[in-house]
């Protein structure tokens, strides 16, 4: 690594370049960009990467993590749906962080649907993005699925996603979510993010989420039926399993005989089941029930 460090971005910086841009940050595209350098240091240091990791980051937008990234790591490849400001990336990158521009990759896509053969060289090993709020869940979803070589994960979301991704069965903000992401990774909290720190300010804080690959539970049947599992169970979250999963099964009684085979309550809710349950549960839909 180079012995100078990189010239974050401050909230002086952070607007000049969207004057030069002519940017006004959109709601549609979740844009709202980091103008603190300690939250962009705190974030660096909290995702605890090792100088071989190669990130995948997610809505770099006008490169505030992205330098702090490639202070500590070899390769950033950096995927930014706005065409504007991914050309402006490696320049804002040559112009603060001199000897760093051949980290980094910027790649033009929508995170939402690229795919492992999108991301040129070497397959990432980490994730680490401020990710926008209204499709953070949607796009942790996709990249898991989708690059299994992520072996963690560090994700600035909004405050009440985080604690949706992060929860225990049982708990209020326990759901579709928290057993998804359950599927391919242990999840936590890693602190708390202010809103002030952002460009234009949200109107609620945010959390990091940590995750943190494990192997799928053991179960013969596919991720995607249980994920349609998990989706019908919490379809209706005041019913119990029996009626929430009528149609999962093509009846109430049927719902019960597949329950009880896996040895679950019948009168439980979804809450009460984690992703092992479910995965059990998921190969017990009676034959012949159409997918």
């Amino acid at each position: 690594m180079t012995s100078a460090g990189p010239r974050l971005l401050g909230p002086a910086d952070v607007r000049l370049l969207a004057a030069e841009l002519d940017l006004r940050p959109t709601r549609q595209l979740g844009q709202n960009f980091v103008i603190d350098p300690n939250t962009v240091r705190r974030v660096v240091r909290v995702a605890a990467l090792d100088p071989d990791d190669i990130v995948l980051e997610v809505g770099p937008g006008l490169g505030s993590l992205t330098l702090g990234l490639l202070d500590v790591v070899s390769r950033v490849v950096a995927v930014e749906i706005d065409p504007v400001l991914a050309d402006r990336l490696p320049v804002t990158i040559s112009e603060r962080a001199p000897g760093r521009r051949d980290r980094l990759e910027a790649l033009t896509a929508d995170a939402l649907t690229v795919t492992a053969e999108d991301v040129p060289g070497p397959s990432p090993t980490a994730l680490v993005a401020n990710l926008p709020y209204n499709v953070a869940v949607p796009v942790v979803l996709h990249l898991l699925a989708t690059l299994p070589s992520l072996r963690r994960c560090l994700v600035m979301v909004q405050s009440e996603v985080a604690d949706r991704l992060v929860a225990p069965p049982g708990s209020r903000t326990y759901g579709t979510p928290s057993v998804k992401v359950a599927w391919y990774a242990s999840a936590g909290r890693a602190g708390a993010i202010g809103r002030n720190v952002f460009w234009p300010a949200p109107n609620v804080d945010s959390g990091l989420v940590r995750l943190v690959h494990r192997e799928p539970p053991t179960t013969t049947a596919s991720r995607a039926d249980v994920f349609r599992l998990v989706d019908a169970a919490f379809s209706q979250r005041r019913k119990t399993l029996r009626a929430a999963l009528a149609g999962w099964a093509g009846s109430a009684p049927a719902a019960e005989i597949a329950l009880r085979a896996a040895a679950i309550d019948p009168g439980l809710r979804g809450e009460a089941l984690s992703v092992r349950d479910f995965a059990r549960l998921a190969e017990h839909r009676p034959a012949g029930v159409s997918r």
